[in-house]
């Protein structure tokens, strides 16, 4: 395995606030993504079938108002509970949450994010003083009960208290959102967005606050623009394109096209930020881009009915509305070319072809530093763990892990699958996930080494592999080769 880069910022540096403010992001998109298909067909489902969809049929829409009322938030209470406290505190959060929901006249998206992990942290609690002093054969009745009557509390004060706060503090972002949107003004956004995106807290803007100011409005009108003021496409493509083509060594040129396909297809945003990082200037660019498409987005009147997770272009034309498809790509296609053309000239202005080609590895792998700083801090635990495994032929199903269980996992997880595949093994399923959401069946877990603490926390039963990158790294070729072993020696035989 290859030596730590320097220039990295390991685990071990200390806690930063970015860190804990990504490490907050990490819990929020653990809460949200997981139930990212509920939303989009919610979303579909608007665009379709409401009044001004490309369907209209008053039957077919009435499950929408339920859903952005009931189904969305208690998912999202019932997640986030069971993040805190397993299965228990996702009762509690969902019924918690109720409350909030009964007594409220718009979506309570925040609230459930707030009350679903606030009620699980609270049942923990209570079992942590009772659990100890249950004499042998009570506990069922004792668990049901300190949750039945927490659960009553919980409703009564989330009803009568809770409520009321966490509305009134909707309402004052909601306001403030809506100002800067009335005076013009929410392109300068991307001053924020766009630096935020590349030290790895876009989820603290998306899912914490984006998407669920997002639902609302598009309860009341169909679509909104919150879900793409953050997530538009545009920019990353138009500055991956710059370095394609006036990249100033092979490796960037090289890499840039499939990077491109990446992040514009597939949505993975992650995979144009140690670009940035290369080059911090360019994060001009990032922002003069992000900052004129929300403005041709503006200026179109247009949003997406439902938060486009991944951000992909297909994401955004599947959740675009009637009337809206012009101004939707008009928007990515001017973010785009803003940004390719300022990373054009930055680079025209660098440091010329002796630039040492090391450079992008060097900030990918501190890309992948910083993100794993959060996720240490968000499991408050920092090391390394190897696991020390069974037989190749013993292994029938495995995990690549990571924050979300979507980007980097998940193209580990195909490349590796394909490679068992062409040498024999397709007794062998490789699939991604989240860390926390690590399937039971499963025999190995494959993780960066910065995660490996936290999988295996949640999952000490399974052995964990550990990996500088999801792609090419060493550690995968000595795992490939003890898992087709097998094969090998039977084809001997």
């Amino acid at each position: 395995m290859s030596q730590p880069i320097e220039g990295a910022l390991p685990a071990e540096t200390g806690t930063s606030l970015r860190a804990r403010i990504q490490a907050f992001g990490g819990f929020l998109t653990a809460m949200v993504i997981p139930n990212v298909g509920a939303f989009i067909a919610w979303g579909l489902l608007t665009a379709l079938f409401i009044p001004t969809g490309w369907l209209p049929n008053e039957d077919l829409a009435a499950p929408v108002t339920p859903m952005i009322t009931y189904v969305l938030p208690l998912l999202l209470a019932f997640t986030g509970g069971k993040l805190v406290h397993g299965h228990r505190g996702g009762v509690a959060g969902a019924v918690g949450t109720i409350g909030l929901i009964v007594g409220a006249d718009i979506p309570m998206f925040l609230g459930a994010m707030i009350m679903g992990p606030l009620s699980a942290w609270l049942i923990k609690q209570v079992d942590r003083v009772l659990e100890p002093k249950i004499r042998s054969g009570f506990e069922m009745v004792v668990n049901n009960f300190t949750l039945g009557f927490l659960g009553l509390g919980l409703i009564v004060a989330s009803y009568r208290v809770i409520g009321p706060v966490i509305s009134a503090l909707n309402d004052q972002l909601l306001r403030a959102i809506n100002a800067l949107v009335e005076t013009g003004a929410l392109p300068l956004l991307s001053i924020l967005n766009e630096p935020a995106k590349v030290l790895f807290l876009n989820n603290v803007i998306d899912q914490g606050i984006y998407y669920p100011l997002g639902l609302q409005v598009a309860a009341e009108e169909g679509k909104s623009i919150f879900f793409m003021v953050a997530s538009n496409p545009g920019p990353g493509l138009g500055l991956l394109l710059a370095f394609w083509l006036f990249g100033h060594n092979r490796v960037v040129r090289d890499s840039a096209p499939g990077a491109v396909i990446i992040h514009f297809l597939g949505g993975i945003h992650e995979i144009y930020f140690p670009y940035v990082l290369m080059k911090p200037v360019t994060i001009l660019a990032m922002i003069a881009g992000g900052a004129s498409g929300i403005a041709t987005f503006m200026l179109f009147d247009v949003g997406l009915t439902a938060g486009p997770s991944p951000g992909s272009i297909f994401a955004y034309l599947a959740l675009t509305p009637p009337g809206d498809h012009v101004g939707v790509i008009a928007g990515v296609l001017v973010a785009a070319a803003v940004s390719f053309v300022i990373t054009a000239a930055l680079l025209k202005f660098g440091r010329g072809a002796d630039e040492d080609e090391s450079d992008l590895a060097e900030h990918a792998a501190r890309s992948r530093a910083m993100k794993a700083e959060g996720s240490a801090v968000l499991t408050g635990v920092m090391g390394g763990v190897d696991g020390a495994g069974r037989t190749g032929a013993d292994v029938r199903r495995i995990v690549f892990a990571c924050d979300a269980g979507m980007g980097s996992s998940a193209m580990g997880a195909s490349a590796f699958g394909k490679r068992l595949r062409s040498a024999g093994r397709d007794d062998v399923r490789v699939t991604h996930a989240a860390i926390e959401s690590v399937p039971v069946d499963a025999d190995l877990v494959v993780v960066h080494q910065d995660l490996a603490h936290r999988a295996r926390a949640a999952r000490p039963d399974v052995e964990i592999v550990t990996i500088q990158s999801y792609l090419g790294d060493p550690a995968l070729d000595t795992l490939s080769e003890r898992l087709t072993e097998r094969t090998t020696t039977d084809a001997e035989q």
